[in-house]
């Protein structure tokens, strides 16, 4: 038996999903030719309540593609310190769009509007850089998927507004969100300039991304992901995939949820524990005390056939998935209670 539990990216597709993917009608994307992969850009769109949705291989383009096309070199903009645009992206703000960051710190990766609006620089400050966009995560990867309450949302989605800043929701796993707060699809929509989304993570599909906007924007994230080299050809066959995920998978998210809770209480009630951050969604980060050896820690369950990672500064992390079955959790459960450094 082996157990990842480094992160929900490791999934595979089921058999059906192959099934769709295997039967799947292809095109050119790159001449918009592909029929699968336009029903799917269609789809989604509609479910955010978007006029556009354009098809990415990684998060991380239409992160980096979404962050482009709301700025223009020597701008900054306001995001959370624990962002993954900050931390995981390679400096591609600064590198492809040539923005600074403005970091604010949240609550375990959330952050409201009273510190975005304190965060807007002044528009007749020339000493500082002008503010043009407001990047929000949703569940937050390094705030151990924490979401966001839609009220909180709509308030800094009010603001930026008010301010004619733009804002851009980094959506990597907003179908976790969506189901821990019980909200839909357009709810988000309504709230966001763009919003990206990965198929990839807890729906469990080989690859892919898409970022949802107006039509006016996508004309502009259309040739920015063409510099970047993210066109794609008969890219209908992993198309396939999201659909089947979207029609089948999102309801199933509840489960790694309810896992990762269990995992959460089991955690705080062990002795080599220290700390073990809230748990929202299916991200589990914790802390040992001080006497025990995170590397020591990770080899004795490697020994045992989990695999986990650390987040440095003393943290480790748990992702549960659609892949992590009920007979791994419980001997998960039971190596976590009774290992012996």
């Amino acid at each position: 038996m082996n157990i990842n539990l480094i992160s929900d990216t490791f999934t595979i597709p089921s058999r059906d999903m192959l099934e769709a993917m295997l039967n799947a009608e292809v095109g050119d994307d790159v001449f918009k030719e592909d029929p699968t992969l336009n029903r799917l850009e269609d789809k989604v769109a509609k479910m955010f309540g978007k006029e556009s949705g354009l098809f990415f291989p990684s998060g991380t383009m239409s992160n980096q593609v979404a962050i482009k096309i709301h700025t223009k070199p020597g701008d900054q903009l306001i995001c959370d310190e624990l962002s993954h645009i900050y931390h995981y992206e390679g400096g591609g703000v600064s590198f492809n769009s040539g923005v600074s960051c403005r970091l604010v710190k949240g609550i375990n990766g959330l952050i409201d509007k009273d510190q975005v609006d304190e965060a807007i620089n002044p528009t007749n400050f020339y000493h500082s850089p002008p503010t043009s966009l407001v990047s929000i995560e949703n569940t937050s990867n390094k705030g151990g998927g924490s979401c966001y309450e839609l009220d909180s949302l709509k308030s800094i989605s009010k603001l930026c507004k008010k301010r004619k800043i733009s804002t851009h929701l980094d959506g990597a796993r907003i179908w976790n969100a969506m189901v821990a707060t019980n909200t839909n699809a357009e709810q988000y929509g309504r709230l966001f300039d763009t919003i990206s989304v990965c198929f990839s993570k807890g729906l469990g599909c080989p690859v892919g991304s898409m970022l949802l906007s107006s039509k006016e924007l996508n004309k502009e994230a259309v040739r920015y992901r063409k510099v970047l080299g993210g066109g794609m050809r008969q890219v209908g066959y992993i198309a396939a995939a999201a659909d089947y995920a979207i029609d089948n998978n999102i309801k199933d998210l509840i489960n790694d949820h309810k896992k990762a809770k269990e995992l959460e209480s089991v955690l705080n009630d062990i002795e080599y524990v220290d700390k073990v951050e809230p748990v929202s969604t299916n991200i589990i980060i914790f802390s040992l005390k001080s006497i025990y050896n995170e590397d020591k820690f990770i080899e004795l369950l490697s020994d045992n056939n989990i695999r986990l990672i650390k987040l440095g500064r003393g943290k480790i992390r748990i992702v549960t998935h659609r892949d992590y079955t009920q007979n791994q959790h419980e001997f998960t459960i039971n190596i976590l209670k009774n290992l012996k450094f």
